[in-house]
């Protein structure tokens, strides 16, 4: 049978591949003329879910053996994006609205990066370990990665 870090990240590569060509050939011609704050509605309304995250601190949903260290950090990075994207969304287009699809965007991003990195090579934490939130980083994190890519595009691009 095959390791399971090996398993986990044909996972994790096939999520982002799949996401991948969904977000070029699906999502993105349909936002890409939009203007910014319509582009990103749907984008938001997609983090506004992130609460999932929380599911890293409840006991039987992860292992016993998934180390506190990354489960809080995780779990709450994603509560602040929950937040923050709620807050963009609340601002529609009044003034501030671009600068916090920025600061939500770039603590996002971050977010899940750190939470990749920290699990992978800092707690070096088993696939097992991560009990029924297996499919957070396997499924969703590739997903919101992606999204985040076109907010990255749709933030950059020169406005009309």
């Amino acid at each position: 049978m095959p390791p399971a870090l090996l398993l986990f990240g044909i996972s994790v590569a096939l999520s982002f591949l799949a996401w991948g060509v969904l977000c070029a050939r699906y999502l993105w011609p349909r936002i890409r003329s939009l203007p910014l704050q319509d582009a990103a509605r749907p984008i938001l309304f997609l983090h506004a879910f992130r609460f999932v995250g929380l599911a890293f601190l409840v006991p039987g949903v992860v292992g016993a053996a998934l180390p506190f260290g990354f489960a809080a950090p995780a779990a709450y990075g994603d509560l602040a994006a929950v937040a923050l994207a709620w807050l963009t969304l609340a601002l529609g287009n009044r003034p501030g609205a671009v600068a916090a699809l920025w600061v939500f965007n770039l603590w996002g991003t971050a977010d899940l990066l750190l939470a990749f990195y920290e699990g992978l090579f800092g707690a070096r934490i088993d696939p097992g370990m991560l009990g029924a939130t297996y499919f957070i980083p396997t499924l969703l994190v590739p997903l919101l990665l992606c999204t985040h890519a076109v907010l990255f595009i749709l933030l950059l691009r020169k406005r009309r």
